[in-house]
């Protein structure tokens, strides 16, 4: 071949790395001093907890289906148009109708003991004047599964997981898993009932925590129900001595049809590409026991008061932020799925989202999902909020949240940005779930995190890989 001079050379290499440079997805610096600036200014707002403080106060538990299931869609849609979001509306989210009525429970034999417990979701309900059975103890989910049928047959399964506190609460993933899938497996081999620990940390409080369960219908489903701690301690005292222990279940509650509720959407629209859309969320419905401020009241005023902080600009970012008050995702994420359904054929409009979805404990970590060629947006985001106490992970892939992972499943560009949960599971599903347990200094970091993240991506030269079946093979983040 003929070789060029090494000017022309140099000029033409030069050229090359231009070229391959601006396929590069970058932030303009005017974006992120902007940035910048809506961080510091969210810091000190308390918008985000003016906003769940209503929520909890005039709505409080929203179960789905429940009777305050409509409020809280009217109290969003209001919520979202006081902000002064450009586009307000719904779209239906449709799934089994679970109702809680009352639940009892005791030790009956050898050593009669009241028990502080609680109904899962999907689980059955008791025979009129309750079930009485003996129980049988497993150590773990994978002794469940390789249980003689024989000596589940009849009885009440019981596993004792205890969690413990950490940062990430990696342990709620063997705690749900016990709790989601136990019941199942147990009614496979013929049990009677199942009962565990709770899937929470809260060591000395008479206070269990519910959850869903992962019956498949409601021919399927045996009555289910978790203990306190201090309860479950009880029952492996007397489990102890080695006679046999029999527990007296009354548990009122069951699938009674179906129910049609709405995912709540707000939209700060775009002034250069309205239709591509930057989506943060968390999720609206709860769990009856306490208020839903942490589960997640907490996620829906971040991401609502991220959004009006945008809006509050002196002009719009390019592209539209939109703000996702998801239904039932405490009962299989419903909302999200349904969210999923309707837009999968627009996931390459979804620029980068995330969902808040573990309470409000400050963010302290970023991962992400995206192209190769948006690392270097992805770290202009990152150097954003490092002073506020966010590291970037770049060896962790972004999942999205847990309703936006469904969106994430299909291609959409995400990050995981990841609370303190350090005591998140002492709360979790249970009573306690009140808006005591947020602090409104951690809830406003939460604020600038989502504000500044949200604005750097709609404001980005470039998008971030969305595409059909882009990160199938990450695995998740969350």
């Amino acid at each position: 071949m003929r070789h060029l001079p090494i000017t022309l050379l140099a000029a033409s290499l030069l050229l090359a790395s231009t070229a391959a440079g601006a396929a590069d997805t970058r932030i303009p610096d005017a974006a992120v001093h902007t940035a910048e600036q809506l961080r510091d200014k969210a810091m000190q707002d308390d918008t985000g907890y003016q906003i769940v403080t209503s929520l909890t106060t005039e709505v409080g538990p929203r179960i789905a289906g429940g009777v305050n299931d409509e409020r809280g869609r009217a109290w969003a849609i209001a919520k979202f148009k006081e902000l002064g979001y450009d586009k307000v509306y719904t779209e239906p989210v449709s799934y089994p109708l679970w109702q809680r009525r009352s639940e009892h429970g005791a030790i009956v034999a050898p050593f009669p003991q009241p028990l502080a417990l609680t109904a899962l979701g999907f689980s059955a309900g008791t025979p009129p004047g309750g079930l009485t059975a003996e129980v049988v103890k497993f150590d773990s989910l994978a002794a469940l599964k390789a249980a003689d049928p024989a000596s589940v047959k009849g009885k009440i399964v019981y596993i004792g997981f205890r969690m413990t506190r950490q940062k990430d609460g990696h342990d709620y993933g063997m705690g749900s898993a016990i709790r989601t899938g136990g019941p199942a497996i147990a009614a496979s081999k013929g049990a009677a009932g199942f009962i565990l620990r709770s899937a929470g940390t809260d060591a000395h409080s008479r206070t269990p925590h519910t959850g869903m369960t992962m019956f498949k219908s409601p021919a399927e489903a045996i009555p289910a129900a978790a203990l306190s701690n201090p309860d479950a301690d009880q029952l492996e005292r007397e489990l102890a001595y080695g006679k046999p222990v029999q527990i007296k279940l009354e548990l009122d509650c069951g699938v009674v049809g179906q129910f049609t509720g709405a995912n709540v959407i707000g939209e700060i629209t775009g002034k250069k590409y309205p239709k591509q859309i930057v989506p943060i969320g968390g999720h609206l419905d709860s769990w009856d026991l306490g208020t839903g401020a942490i589960d997640d009241g907490a996620g829906v005023a971040i991401a609502m008061a991220a959004g009006k902080l945008i809006h509050d600009l002196p002009q719009r970012p390019d592209r539209t932020i939109r703000v996702i008050a998801f239904a039932n995702e405490e009962m299989g994420l419903y909302g999200g799925r349904a969210y999923a359904d309707q837009h999968a054929k627009d996931v390459s409009q979804h620029q980068l989202g995330t969902e808040s979805d573990f309470g409000s404990g400050p963010v302290w970590r970023m991962s992400a999902s995206v192209k190769p060629q948006a690392q270097q947006a992805i770290a202009q985001i990152a150097a954003v909020l490092a002073p506020i106490g966010v590291a970037y992970d770049a060896q962790r892939p972004g999942g999205g949240g847990s309703d936006l992972s469904q969106m994430h499943a299909e291609g959409m560009a995400a990050l995981t940005l990841t609370q303190n949960g350090t005591d998140y599971f002492d709360y979790h599903h249970n009573a306690n779930d009140t808006l005591d347990k947020i602090d409104p200094r951690e809830l406003a970091q939460n604020v600038a995190v989502y504000a500044a993240f949200a604005y750097m991506a709609a404001e980005a030269r470039g998008d971030f890989g969305s595409a059909p079946g882009a990160f199938a093979q990450d695995g998740g983040g969350d």
